[in-house]
């Protein structure tokens, strides 16, 4: 159990430092992360981490995709975790 929540912790604070990566790279108009990645890190635990992206960087808080989207990953995770882990 503890390599599980030491594994979320990472994906989070990579997915938060994703986001402030491609924050970064939509300010200076440079080469930007896909949200297909973003997505792939949300889903592979880190939605935690791109929910907090959008909400301290204020990045894709125009986008339905990001602002419904990962909160429902958030939902079906956390089921998830509620219905398989506890």
């Amino acid at each position: 159990m503890d390599l599980i929540k030491s594994y979320l912790l990472l994906i989070n604070i990579i997915s938060l430092l994703v986001m402030y990566m491609d924050k970064q790279r939509a300010k200076r108009r440079k080469f930007r992360i896909s949200e297909k990645s973003l997505f792939l890190l949300a889903l592979l635990g880190g939605s935690v981490g791109i929910f907090l992206g959008i909400h301290l960087f204020h990045h894709k808080t125009k986008h339905i995709k990001f602002t419904v989207g990962i909160p429902m990953i958030i939902i079906l995770q956390m089921y998830f975790i509620i219905r398989y882990f506890h």
